[in-house]
């Protein structure tokens, strides 16, 4: 672990990694999007990284806590894998290391420890001020060490093979938000406006982009879309481009893996392992096939090419 946290130290010393702050701070500004996108292997790390130097774009790339479970892929080979590429690419344009939905408070010293640049704690399923304790105390772990902090208000559902559910009590309350922010200090929110994570197969998404300028006009705190993919272009392009600020972080994260496993001819997820034993001419076709969705969603649906 010291070896690998010494050679995070040092990579981040020279500015290659960025923290969420400074990468947002100009979406907002110049209203674009910053793609979020989950490398749900670390051979995807790369593609993604690759993508956003050819499009000279900011991106962020991310692993959430169920990933970790569901692929098998743990925070020390994955941070490994991460700076390992960034020193072969030695990328000139933002890239962040996100560690997206998470609930255990270890997980996220964990991933703060082996040199990722911003946390994700997601304590919506509790109560509001329950929600603003843990984020504080979350908060109070990473902002020492230069770590930016996203939360979650609201409940953002999944959609997968179910309808989306519109009901007002899972979207992001306005009042709520500032309110939320304005005590735990939390770096960007993740809001509950009509997405949800997964594929849609039965409702299309709808986004409600007034609840994001009332959002936006309360409170100074970058927003973030969850549940990117599958959600028409021409609806994150709005939200991104509202003269408000709109959202400055999109998440992607089913759409790569769908392309991947469209390439390797496997249905349904796999782990780390289990695609590490296919030939490597067919992972290379798969890493291309994600590079080139990553660069189409940089150009049409973040508008985030040439923002760096």
């Amino acid at each position: 672990m010291q070896i690998i946290l010494q050679y995070a130290i040092g990579i981040m010393m020279i500015k290659r990694v960025e923290n969420l702050t400074d990468i947002l701070k100009d979406a907002t500004e110049n209203q674009y999007a910053v793609g979020s996108f989950s490398a749900r292997y670390t051979k995807l790390i790369r593609p993604i990284i690759e993508a956003a130097i050819n499009r000279k774009s900011p991106v962020i790339v991310q692993l959430s806590e169920k990933e970790i479970i569901r692929h098998k892929v743990g925070i020390p080979e994955f941070t490994e894998e991460f700076y390992r590429v960034m020193e072969e690419l030695k990328p000139t344009v933002p890239v962040a290391l996100h560690l997206d939905h998470t609930k255990t408070i270890a997980v996220i010293q964990e991933a703060i420890d082996y040199g990722f640049s911003s946390v994700m704690i997601d304590a919506s399923e509790l109560e509001f001020d329950e929600n603003v304790a843990v984020t504080k105390k979350v908060a109070g772990i990473a902002h020492p060490v230069g770590v930016t902090v996203e939360a979650e208000l609201g409940k953002i559902g999944t959609t997968d093979f179910v309808e989306t559910d519109t009901d007002e009590e899972m979207f992001t309350d306005p009042k709520e938000a500032q309110e939320f922010c304005r005590q735990t200090k939390t770096d960007c929110l993740a809001v509950s406006v009509g997405t949800a994570h997964g594929v849609y197969t039965v409702k299309q998404p709808s986004v409600d982009y007034m609840r994001i300028t009332r959002i936006n006009e309360l409170t100074d705190t970058p927003l973030v879309l969850h549940g990117g993919s599958g959600v028409p272009s021409d609806m994150v392009a709005k939200a991104a481009q509202m003269p408000t600020g709109g959202v400055s972080k999109v998440n992607i994260a089913t759409d790569l893996e769908l392309e991947m496993l469209a390439v390797v001819g496997r249905e349904g997820h796999m782990t780390e392992e289990e695609l590490n034993s296919y030939p490597e001419d067919v992972i290379e076709k798969s890493r291309e096939a994600v590079r080139l969705l990553v660069e189409e969603k940089m150009d049409h649906y973040l508008f985030s090419s040439g923002k760096a």
